[in-house]
């Protein structure tokens, strides 16, 4: 289990970490999401003990982490460590050692991890002749290859066509059913919904939402309602409790005042007894993104 309490963390008069708890269990994916400059990678940084801490601690199992734990940990940072001019299996090799795995056992699997990957190339290819998804795909190797206990990953999906994606998502996947602590970011809210036990959105350092996907996205109301009706944009612009409308093909994306208003909206598209779909759903986990952001506003 990680535990991380209070971390604090300034450069000069910027806080970049202010106060900042969570922990997660073993076998559990926590999405650590938030803007650019929000604190995710330097909170990253001190998990891996690569930033000291201005206050706080983390720990594993109870124990502060550090050096007998650096083997536990797998690591995959935004900005790619890959060594260009080094062949696919040396790299792999390469950084399998550092683990303390012998070369000849590494040697053994390198032909099951880049099938496992459908990583394209032979192992015999520069990385600098793959392709950037098949490249991430091999630094991904390299994150994994001693089965971490640990795993971070700092925007994994970052320029990833979706069939890679997928198998970033299982890949993903595999690591918590096989018991792993993982924590990720990603600016793509549909992959945090998808993969997260545990979602922790921070801004300016410090947490502004925690707990699970189903539970932030109930706590600001069901007020989406998706509406296939013999009514007009027009009439349900002028509804009182509507409070803006979008249409796309016959289909309504309607945003109440609040959710009991559902109730009344279902009462005025049954005017003509026939409703094709009334879906009366909470905001999805992008816009409370840019709600809690700051980027929009409710009546924009």
């Amino acid at each position: 289990m990680l535990e991380v309490k209070r971390l604090n963390k300034s450069f000069g008069q910027m806080q970049a970490v202010n106060d900042l708890s969570f922990q997660i269990e073993d076998g559990q994916i926590l999405g650590l999401i938030g803007q650019n400059g929000a604190g995710k990678t330097t909170t990253f940084r001190m998990i891996l003990g690569l930033m000291q801490a201005d206050q706080g601690e983390v720990l594993w199992n109870g124990e502060p982490i550090g050096p007998k734990h650096q083997n536990l940990i797998g690591y995959l940072p935004e900005e790619r460590g890959l060594y260009p001019k080094e062949t696919v299996e040396h790299q792999i090799i390469y950084f399998g050692n550092l683990r303390g795995i012998p070369a000849p056992k590494l040697k053994q699997e390198v032909d099951a991890w880049l099938e496992k990957f459908a990583v394209k190339g032979k192992k015999s290819d520069k990385i600098k002749s793959l392709s950037k998804g098949n490249q991430q795909k091999v630094q991904l190797i390299t994150t994994l290859i001693h089965r971490p206990k640990l795993v971070i990953l700092d925007e994994p999906f970052s320029g990833l066509d979706p069939l890679n994606a997928d198998i970033m998502k299982q890949a993903i996947l595999e690591l918590k059913k096989a018991g792993a602590c993982v924590i990720f970011s990603s600016h793509n809210m549909a992959n945090v919904e998808e993969l997260c036990d545990q979602l922790l959105m921070i801004k300016d350092g410090k947490e502004v939402l925690a707990g699970t996907v189903t539970d932030i996205r109930e706590s600001f109301g069901r007020i989406k309602v998706f509406l296939e009706a013999q009514v007009t944009l027009a009439e349900l612009e002028a509804l009182p409790y509507v409070e803006k409308v979008k249409e796309k093909q016959k289909l309504f994306e309607v945003t109440l005042t609040t959710p009991e208003a559902g109730k009344e909206l279902f009462k005025f598209a049954l005017k003509d007894d026939y409703i094709a779909t009334f879906s009366q759903q909470p905001l999805s986990l992008e816009e409370i993104f840019k709600l809690k952001a700051g980027q929009v506003k409710r009546d924009e």
